[in-house]
């Protein structure tokens, strides 16, 4: 039979004696300090922490056919120079397989780093729909990638229009090209916004952030990627800000995408950059960040013509100054 809401166990009684004999033998002062507390919000406030600094894979290959090497050795590598956290850059990958994936989550586990993102490529900016349900497939599959590694956010494209005759074109042009004959950004725009969508409940199963990064094309602009998340309204989407990428009132755009901003990629140069060099302030860009409460990661890609053995140390450096 169950007890009554006024009975006891003997257990019950000597908790509550002892919890009244407690507060009885409180001293005047004590007891006055206790209640003072009680008037003040309990909660403490966080201290100033620095940002954790990793290093994407990619700033040890470059696209350079001299240069690749496997995520297992870029995490080695990671861990000898004192990095955080690594991510991961997709394309980079020769060998997605579940085995895999966990020996790469093992490595990172084992020397005590966050596998903390994982960079992807896709375009949404296309008339054909089914190329557009190819980049949402292939956007799933990298979630799910994602997931097995326990990677929680992925870096996500707007994609381009593809007008231009070669990538170097691209650059050479600061990003810009023309739209495809016929279509507006407009009409890409809700391309974006439909493929971003399917993929979110993905997203959302898996625990997995869509940072869409400012990467050319429809994304090229603080403005651009805002109007892609402000539209789709969505925890799952925020911004992946990479320093490099602004290249025109780069410091004003970083001030607009900072407050959505998940993650942060941050270039360096050493050597003159591939495609050009910017000159980034980094003590500034800290300062944007922590004027927004930025507490997650900054990533260093290394994209200058040093021999990254010098560069991504250096690099390294600089951004721990920066981001104490």
């Amino acid at each position: 039979m169950a007890a009554k809401p006024t009975d006891f166990s003997r257990r019950e009684l000597l908790q509550r004696g002892l919890g009244v004999a407690a507060v009885a033998g409180l001293g005047g002062s004590m007891l006055q300090n206790t209640l003072a507390d009680e008037n003040h919000d309990a909660t403490p406030s966080r201290a100033k922490s620095s940002n954790p600094i990793a290093v994407s894979t990619y700033s040890y290959w470059r696209y350079r056919d001299d240069s690749k090497l496997t995520i297992l050795e870029c995490i080695d590598l990671a861990d000898k120079a004192g990095f955080d956290g690594v991510e991961i850059l997709h394309v980079q990958m020769e060998d997605t397989s579940n085995a895999m994936l966990q020996q790469i989550k093992q490595r990172a586990f084992k020397y005590g780093l966050d596998l903390c993102g994982f960079s992807t490529h896709q375009s949404f900016v296309n008339p054909d729909a089914d190329k557009r349900q190819e980049n949402v497939d292939h956007t799933i599959k990298c979630i799910e990638l994602a997931y097995a590694m326990g990677i929680p956010t992925i870096r996500v494209n707007t994609g381009r229009w593809g007008t231009s005759g070669s990538f170097d074109e691209l650059m050479a042009n600061k990003g810009i090209e023309p739209n495809l004959e016929g279509y507006t950004d407009d009409q890409g725009f809700d391309w974006v916004y439909e493929g971003l969508e399917k993929c979110l409940p993905t997203a959302e199963k898996c625990g997995v952030v869509l940072g869409l990064e400012n990467h050319w094309g429809l994304g090229r602009t603080a403005k651009g990627v805002l109007r892609c998340i402000n539209h789709i309204n969505s925890p799952w989407l925020r911004a992946t800000l990479d320093t490099g990428n602004f290249l025109e009132n780069q410091y004003q755009q970083y001030t607009e995408l900072a407050p959505e901003a998940v993650f942060v990629q941050a270039k360096t140069y050493f050597g003159g950059g591939t495609w050009y060099t910017l000159d980034i302030d980094y003590d500034r860009v800290a300062k944007t960040l922590r004027d927004v409460d930025y507490r997650g990661y900054i990533s260093l890609e290394f994209e200058g013509e040093e021999k990254h053995e010098i560069a991504i140390p250096k690099s390294l450096a600089m951004l721990r100054k920066a981001f104490a």
